[in-house]
């Protein structure tokens, strides 16, 4: 019996990436799903015709994620004739697996009641995740169309922080008594007929719904069904409180594997549970926004967002960064006495800066690593430094005695060679010290120790370089 390959990952790329090909290759299947085609973009109507259908039924084929990957894909006017190609039954999956940055070229087209309809779809968990994150305020005729229980649930869950775990919990829950046998617990299971995506453990409680502990799915399928849930299940179990740090729940998920894990408040009462989906997102999500942020990027930022507003994301961090580079600039204006003198210095300053940026960058790449994993603690805070340094001394050692060789061999002058060495040495041991003190002063202040990180460090090691290089090349060659 072979396994078919109809619904292989390599065929859904080869599908995705198609639809985004045919999408961005011909307009005038764009601008005919838009209603904009021209007369120009009508020359072969059936060829069009042939790439319409085409479209039609990858769309039709391909799933909720691919779709989302696809839209995430396409610039916004491809991205909006796409949107209107995927059913009404898809809409709100779709919406659940893309980004929030792509979501408002999506629902700006929809009615309040095709954006409920298409919500409808999902389950609530899915729906307070969405309602959490739209740019518009559907809030209120939401919570008209659920329960009383639903309704107090997304209240409930919208009370919390965004980046808490209780923002991210779950509510479909399976629990049972401990006092029941697992062969009835097997027939409870079948009369249920399905279980929560993600589920790999039942959530054994009290008649006040007070957890007691947990019964994996694997014990109900090879212990004997006479035996007592109470006496098989596991005791010494691991619950979040829905106010702790999502990122913090994602370390512990994954160090001790956990697939899903319950969620009690301070009385020990049950409130849902988190999977290992939710936490995934989690993990993605703030590494992309670190590796944005570390660059001095917006974390909502579009690949293809117009000028106007990638313009506006990106200003702020620019701004500093050109004031940055206009003191650096005016240190080296300081010393336009010793350039003119020596002229070979305005060559070899670039340099000294870049490579004391480089070693900040990877000082400073480790430390905010090591603080999302909770590995720096006051103990040996001290020891990253010194190592830090140890690690930049010798680099700047080998490095600097490489370039001061160059130097001296290109300008046949000694001395210029050992202030280019002297130089480096000092630059790297002031970026190793930065790289460590800039995330930890974040830390401090309350600020993510990965906010534009990069671009302070590159202005230091910037300006300190210049100034040192400098600096010694007046003191010791003039």
């Amino acid at each position: 019996m072979s396994v078919s390959t109809n619904n292989s990952a390599r065929l859904r790329d080869e599908e995705r990436a198609r639809l985004i090909w045919l999408l961005t290759t011909d307009k005038a299947i764009t601008s005919s799903l838009l209603n904009k085609l021209t007369l120009v973009e009508q020359y072969d109507s059936g060829a069009l015709e042939n790439q319409m259908a085409e479209v039609g039924v990858l769309v039709e084929h391909l799933k909720p994620a691919d779709l989302a990957d696809t839209l995430e894909a396409l610039p916004a006017e491809e991205r909006r004739a796409l949107w209107l190609l995927i059913g009404d039954d898809k809409r709100g999956q779709v919406l659940l697996e893309a980004s929030e940055n792509v979501w408002g070229d999506l629902i700006d087209q929809m009615s309040d009641r095709a954006l409920l309809e298409a919500m409808n779809t999902l389950d609530i968990d899915e729906q307070i995740y969405i309602v959490q994150h739209l740019p518009r305020n559907l809030t209120g005729r939401l919570l008209a169309t659920l329960s009383p229980a639903e309704r107090a649930r997304v209240r409930q869950v919208m009370n919390y922080d965004p980046g808490s775990v209780g923002a991210i919990m779950e509510f479909e829950v399976i629990t049972v008594r401990p006092e029941v046998t697992l062969g009835t617990v097997q027939r409870y299971l079948r009369r249920l007929g399905k279980m929560p995506e993600n589920t790999d453990k039942l959530f054994v409680t009290d008649r006040d719904n007070t957890l007691l502990g947990e019964l994996e799915l694997k014990t109900i399928l090879i212990s004997p069904a006479s035996l007592n849930v109470g006496d098989v299940m596991e005791r010494d179990i691991l619950a979040f409180h829905p106010e702790e740090n999502a990122e913090k729940a994602a370390r512990t998920f994954e160090r001790d594997n956990l697939i899903s894990a319950a969620l009690v408040n301070p009385d020990g009462k049950l409130m849902g549970r988190i999977t290992i989906d939710e936490i995934v997102d989690v993990v993605y999500r703030e590494t992309d926004n670190d590796l944005r942020q570390m660059s001095g990027l917006s974390s909502d930022e579009d690949i293809f967002a117009p000028v106007h507003k990638a313009v506006k994301t990106r200003w702020a961090w620019l701004a500093v960064n050109l004031c940055t580079a206009f003191i650096a600039s005016r240190v080296i204006d300081g010393f336009e006495h010793t350039i003119s003198k020596l002229v070979a210095l305005a060559s070899l300053m670039p340099i000294v800066a870049g490579i004391g940026g480089n070693t900040g960058n990877q000082t400073i790449t480790m430390i905010v690593r090591a603080l999302a994993l909770q590995y720096i603690q006051p103990g040996n805070f001290s020891f990253l430094i010194l190592r830090e340094m140890g690690v930049a001394l010798i680099n700047g050692l080998v490095w600097g005695g490489i370039m001061g060789g160059v130097t001296w061999a290109l300008y046949g002058d000694p001395a210029l060679g050992g202030v280019m060495m002297l130089a480096m040495v000092l630059n790297l041991l002031v970026a190793a010290l930065m790289g460590v003190i800039i995330p930890m002063v974040m830390i401090k202040l309350g600020h993510d120790p990965a906010v534009g990180s990069s671009v302070m460090i590159t202005a230091i090691t910037d300006t300190g370089g210049f100034f040192i290089f400098l600096g010694l090349a007046t003191i010791f060659l003039l």
